[in-house]
């Protein structure tokens, strides 16, 4: 299985959390074969959003929440 990475983000109630706001307006980067390229995107997108403390973007191991056995072994 492919390592599938999630890039998305969106406005938080609380810049230290993961609780967002609305989540019809999130925005989904997009889903990236590896880790280096979801954390470009990452960077990209929360650069251009460095302002706004209530923007948030994250990364998400899509793989892990797949098959969590796996990252185990």
């Amino acid at each position: 299985m492919s390592k599938m990475h999630l890039v998305f983000g969106g406005r938080v109630s609380d810049p230290q959390g993961l609780d967002f706001v609305d989540l019809e307006k999130i925005d989904i980067v997009g889903i990236y074969p590896d880790y280096r390229s979801a954390e470009n995107a990452w960077r990209a997108a929360a650069q251009r959003t460095v302002d706004d403390a209530e923007m948030k973007y994250v990364v998400v191991h899509l793989h892990r929440l797949l098959d969590p056995a796996k990252d185990e072994a």
